[in-house]
């Protein structure tokens, strides 16, 4: 099966392999790009610019502070716990280039969650926005943290315009509870107190760790995945690879909406384009889809990323349409499955294609993407990026042939090193260097491969399997309906019965979408039970919570 993709769909321009040793770190490739693009500019949050050279400076100045001020040796676990501004990438730059392994954590994580993943990790030290210290100082006294940096919103954004910043977060808005850290550092001072001393060089492998990557994996408590140097500098050169055809270096613009500490846009739109020398807008809260479609009306964007929800929230707020888009490239969709609805308004709107990848937090984690050229949604997740392998396995372990449906197994150089500490977990994914990703595919005579589902969100109706996504595309495809998510619930008779969550915009009954259901699959298909919602439940990235549903 691996091969047929290569002797079918790969284009002529794109790799089959790609060399995972080209760079020896994180740390090489930022020296040699930040050093190459220099004059240009890397990101841009709230109208505020910052160069290769400028990030480049402050990422030397962070890690400084990180060595020679709080004493990290290489190794050490750092936790980063900010959403989309300026000071993340100095934060993450820093923190790599210093040899440490970089923590994410999601800022709207609980102080549970947080005591967790700090806990798990085993992180030293922290940086945090000021928005979420209140959090942290519930759980800190419990965790290994012993440095903490506290930054506001507004600490990167110039005298005049960073201090209205903060002062209307804190004081108008009233977005910063009250906490108190009296041992804490702010940011502005560590940068001042790394400047006064040299960095030292670290010497970075592609072996050590370059993340600890929390996800939950396919069942219990979220785990970290190790994600090594070589890993990312390999997913990196696979993801280029697939899109450099359609890029010009120096000369893009990507929209990072999507927040940095998720795997996708970490690796897609800090790390990738980060090679291209391209320009990153930052949006800070892409919940505002007026202010979000405002910041997109002031530059040329080529390329988007986000997830089926942020790019069907963008088509439905009116004044999206109205943008130009003329320089757009490029929209990838993750993280989820992009529903034919969406890409068909998308290819209305922009007259730009929606194409669709595949990936995993344990797989750094691009693993397929759709082709660059394709002009319209065809709903697959593409072909495997250069130097990766598929196979998929049915029930019984045998292989699966062309069109059948099985487990979907990746092997390349971008599949994790294993979970943090956990060998069972580890084991029970990894099998003679196969990463089980526990999602159910197909693959069609052209080797283009489609998600079917999560084997654990499979429904079970009476011995007949029933896949969620296929239900969810069907109901979003009525007008007025705005999203949809089906799951199973238990049935005395069959076993189980679907249940279907929708939002809706006016004058969508329950019978209008059994009817319309029935018009479009098999009876063992159609939903028996309809609930209408204001909103469904999502997590940091937009993603449809269905285990909350349940």
């Amino acid at each position: 099966m691996e091969k047929l993709w290569l002797e079918k769909s790969y284009p002529s321009d794109i790799p089959h392999e790609i060399n995972a040793d080209k760079y020896t770190s994180l740390a090489e490739i930022f020296q040699t790009y930040t050093t190459k693009h220099s004059s240009k500019v890397a990101y841009i949050n709230m109208g505020q610019e910052l160069t290769y050279r400028e990030l480049h400076t402050q990422a030397m100045v962070f890690a400084s502070y990180l060595q020679n001020e709080l004493g990290l040796q290489k190794g050490d676990k750092f936790a980063i716990m900010i959403p989309n501004c300026l000071q993340y990438p100095i934060a993450l730059f820093g923190a790599l280039i210093a040899g440490l392994t970089v923590v994410n954590v999601n800022p709207l994580y609980t102080a549970r969650e947080l005591e967790h993943q700090l806990k798990d990790s085993e992180a030293k030290a922290i940086i945090i926005v000021e928005n979420f210290a209140s959090t942290l100082e519930k759980v800190i006294y419990r965790t290994p943290i012993k440095h903490t940096i506290l930054t506001q919103l507004g600490d990167c954004l110039g005298p005049v315009k960073g201090t209205m910043v903060n002062l209307a977060v804190k004081y108008v808005k009233k977005m910063v509870p009250p906490f108190k850290m009296p041992k804490a550092k702010s940011f502005k001072r560590a940068m001042a107190l790394g400047a006064r001393s040299p960095f030292k060089h670290v010497d970075i492998t592609g072996d050590d760790l370059a993340f600890l990557q929390y996800t939950g994996g396919t069942t219990g408590v979220a785990k970290g995945a190790m994600l090594s140097h070589r890993n990312m500098v390999a997913n990196i050169n696979q993801a280029k690879a697939m899109l450099t055809p359609i890029f010009i270096e120096g000369e893009e613009l990507i929209v990072t909406a999507l927040p940095l500490y998720h795997i996708f846009a970490l690796t897609a739109n800090c790390l990738m384009f980060l090679t291209l020398g391209a320009k990153n807008l930052l949006i800070t809260n892409p919940r505002d889809m007026k202010g979000f479609v405002n910041e997109l009306s002031k530059y040329p964007f080529t390329a988007m990323s986000g997830v089926n929800t942020l790019f069907n929230g963008l088509l439905n707020t009116p004044e999206f349409s109205r943008l130009d888009f003329s320089t757009l490239k490029l929209a990838l969709g993750g993280g989820m499955s992009v529903h034919k609805s969406v890409a068909d308004k998308w290819l209305q709107v922009t007259k730009t294609c929606l194409l669709e990848g595949y990936g995993l937090t344990e797989t750094s984690p691009i693993v397929t993407v759709c082709p660059y050229y394709q002009d319209s949604y065809n709903g697959s997740i593409g072909m495997p990026v250069p130097s990766t392998e598929i196979k998929l396995i049915k029930d019984d372990g045998t292989e699966c042939e062309v069109g059948e449906k099985g487990e979907l197994w990746v092997k390349g150089p971008q599949v994790m090193q294993g979970y943090y500490k956990r060998e069972e977990a580890t084991a029970e994914v990894i099998k003679d260097g196969w990463l089980a990703t526990g999602d159910i595919a197909t693959m069609d005579e052209f080797g283009l491969f489609r998600i079917v589902d999560r084997k654990k969100d499979m429904i079970n109706v009476s011995g007949f399997n029933v896949f969620p996504n296929e239900i969810e595309e069907v109901i979003t495809q009525m007008n007025d309906v705005v999203e949809a998510a089906a799951i199973g619930v238990p049935h005395p008779v069959s076993g189980e019965t679907i249940k279907v969550f929708v939002v809706v915009n006016n004058g969508v009954r329950e019978k209008d979408i059994i009817a319309h259901c029935k018009q479009h699959l098999t009876n063992y298909k159609v939903p028996k039970l309809i609930e209408f919602r204001d909103e469904l439940p999502k997590s940091n990235v937009g993603k449809i919570l269905r285990k909350d549903l349940r």
